[in-house]
């Protein structure tokens, strides 16, 4: 009876040691930010030069950050919304570059006008299958898409699209309820909500991504009209007329500018407000905006002050390099 007894004590110390090491491991993952970078197919030739400098120079980036994922969508991707799609990188490439490396890649099918007869799209449902792995995930708006997706390909994961424009608290954690998701994507104008935010549950904060680049106006009230504008001209349907009055000056996107966006999170903000409050995941825009500035975001969010001339010289820079 002793022995019984004994080995019980033994089997819940054990236990509680168990569940010890599960709440450390939880401490040190909340130590952690994960950066989503644009471009999965578009700058197929910059990550094939940028991973293996990620990989073996660990020294240049803060121990604080991780690449979480790769997004994007080829051109011609029918179910592809948010930016028109850009690059036609051979996906079987694109797949084996983010396996070698490590890193998980997400299809954007955040089409918002999708009809039952476009589920059936040969070039979709091929990339599905390239790219179909429990690593990999999907950025996805239509429920119907969603119900296809999950029924075809069941070892993706679901990001609920920031298409979705979700401005009203209640509907965002309406969203972060849904099963389906492991990530939801806010409208970029939640992201100084900090005092809801701070008030969700941790299993909720985990799954909130905040886009913190945004330069479209804080005050825009068309921004899911836009998305739906991307996604006739993905589907070849005709203009509504729509136009985006975002770039009025005609300068096109300026990191400077989403800088005084009031929605913009910095750096010391990730570091400062989110981090400390259990939020981890952190969407970079830029697809369709270039390489040059992909790799200024990335200096700006991830890489030491000290070592950001050897990234640039290791990515483009040499001494003879005439910028006029």
């Amino acid at each position: 009876m002793k022995r019984k007894v004994d080995k019980e004590e033994a089997n819940k110390v054990k236990s509680n040691k168990t569940e010890l090491n599960k709440t450390e491991l939880n401490k040190e993952e909340l130590k952690k930010a994960y950066y989503h970078l644009p471009g999965l197919f578009e700058f197929y030739d910059f990550y094939k030069e940028f991973l293996p400098i990620y990989k073996n120079y660990r020294e240049y980036f803060y121990d604080w950050c991780e690449i979480g994922s790769i997004y994007g969508s080829p051109a011609d991707c029918l179910w592809g919304g948010g930016r028109a799609g850009y690059g036609d990188d051979d996906p079987e490439k694109v797949y084996k570059l983010m396996k070698e490396n490590g890193i998980s890649a997400r299809l954007t099918f955040s089409n918002s006008l999708l009809e039952q007869e476009h589920l059936s799209d040969a070039k979709c449902n091929r990339l599905s299958q390239i790219f179909e792995d429990s690593n990999n995930g999907i950025i996805i708006y239509s429920d119907l898409l969603l119900d296809y997706m999950k029924t075809n390909y069941p070892k993706y994961y679901f990001v609920s699209s920031t298409t979705k424009v979700l401005t009203d608290f209640k509907d965002f954690e309406q969203e972060l309820k849904r099963q389906d998701f492991k990530y939801v994507v806010p409208d970029f104008r939640l992201n100084k909500s900090i005092d809801q935010l701070s008030k969700l549950d941790l299993d909720y904060k985990e799954k909130v991504e905040f886009l913190c680049n945004e330069a479209c106006s804080f005050k825009c009230n068309a921004r899911k009209e836009c998305y739906m504008e991307v996604s006739r001209k993905n589907l070849g349907l005709e203009s509504s007329g729509h136009v985006c009055y975002f770039d009025k000056d005609k300068k096109g996107y300026l990191f400077s500018k989403a800088m005084n966006n009031e929605g913009f999170i910095s750096i010391e903000d990730i570091q400062n407000i989110y981090m400390p409050r259990a939020f981890k995941n952190f969407k970079i825009e830029g697809r369709s905006l270039g390489s040059a500035l992909l790799l200024e975001f990335i200096i700006y969010y991830m890489v030491k002050p000290r070592y950001q001339i050897n990234l640039r010289e290791l990515m483009y820079l040499d001494n003879m390099l005439d910028l006029f």
